[in-house]
């Protein structure tokens, strides 16, 4: 595939002598958005969590053109940090950017992300939508080419879900590659290039 910055070949992952993933091969281009959809228990936020490096993997290959970001259903954000320093963290800490420079690039984002009036709130006085504004712009903020998220419109109103999904088609543009788990088939149906079905742990279509 032309463009394409994620690769995952043949994933397997167990715990215990339960197989959770069998076998799990898709891969994602710039400017695409795929979907996994499939029941609950399918293996879909698993496959996510492998590619992020946050669960071990049995055998398979994941490969990035340079890093991941990823957008936990439940955002994730320290509850003690302001919106601004959560999104300046890793480039601080983890990337030895300055902290000027970290803090202009998370103000940027959250101008972009129509949320730069609440660079001071703390993650329990933002509401839903904000909350994961701010944590897409974390998981931006280190540029990453693939960007990951679980359940996004898990806890969205209607008007929400498609301020997302235009947020969405706004990365696209960028080249960003997208890849989300979601229960949501309309949403899915709205904004993705692409649906991949997963059921017992195996992408069947």
């Amino acid at each position: 595939m032309e463009n394409r910055v994620l690769a995952v070949t043949d994933l397997h992952l167990s715990r215990g002598d339960r197989a959770i993933l069998r076998g799990v091969t898709l891969s994602v281009a710039r400017g695409e958005l795929v979907a996994i959809m499939g029941p609950s228990g399918s293996g879909k936020t698993t496959v996510l969590r492998a590619i992020a490096g946050l669960e071990p993997v049995g055998r398979g290959r994941v490969d990035v053109s340079g890093q991941v970001g990823m957008v936990f259903q439940f955002h994730c954000l320290f509850e003690h940090l302001t919106a601004l320093e959560n999104i300046c963290l890793a480039p601080v800490y983890a990337h030895g950017i300055s902290r000027e420079q970290a803090t202009r690039r998370g103000r940027e984002l959250l101008s972009v992300f129509g949320v730069a009036h609440r660079a001071d709130a703390l993650p329990r006085h933002l509401s839903g939508g904000e909350a994961q504004r701010v944590a897409i712009a974390r998981a931006l903020a280190v540029d990453p080419p693939v960007l990951l998220m679980d359940e996004p419109t898990a806890s969205l109103d209607a008007v929400r879900r498609a301020e997302l999904g235009e947020l969405l088609a706004q990365l696209r543009q960028r080249d960003t590659a997208l890849l989300i788990a979601t229960h949501d088939e309309e949403f899915a149906r709205a904004w993705a290039t692409r649906v991949l079905q997963m059921q017992d742990g195996a992408v069947v279509g």
